[in-house]
């Protein structure tokens, strides 16, 4: 693991993003909140939020951080999910790796409470599309 000891506390924040794809049929019962396993997104919200706060236990080196703030938002278009997560700490080290946790156990859990109903889903475009604080300072996406 990286060294934070040395770096000073700043408040941090990453947003990342990503979109589950779904035919057309699917998106519709996810929108209208009448999917065969419930509400398919408070579940994925809750299970976003549940896995930016344990990403020190699914990926390898990164530090335990004490979160101050998860958000996700989810937008239904016509065959997708867009999904997005904004992450906050004050502290020594960025939450980049939260975020982009957040976005794809969301998608994960869209996969499963939807593969009865359309197994050729696709998850993907998850990327960091800004963050602040910290000594490496401010990153927005092109």
């Amino acid at each position: 693991m990286v060294d934070i000891g040395d770096k000073a506390i700043t408040t941090r924040i990453a947003v990342a993003q990503g979109r589950i794809s779904m035919k057309p049929e699917v998106a519709v019962m996810i929108g209208q909140g009448n999917a065969p396993k419930g509400d398919v997104l408070a579940t994925a919200r809750i299970a976003g939020i549940m896995a930016a706060k344990r990403t020190a236990e699914l990926i390898p080196l990164c530090h335990q951080i004490a979160l101050s703030s998860v958000k996700i938002l989810l937008t239904v278009g016509k065959t997708d999910v867009f999904i997005e997560c904004v992450v906050k700490t004050t502290g020594k080290t960025g939450v980049e790796m939260e975020a982009l946790t957040g976005v794809s156990v969301c998608a994960l859990t869209i996969y499963d409470m939807c593969k009865a109903l359309d197994r050729s889903m696709r998850i993907g475009d998850i990327s960091l599309m800004q963050k602040s604080g910290g000594k490496s300072g401010d990153y927005t996406a092109a």
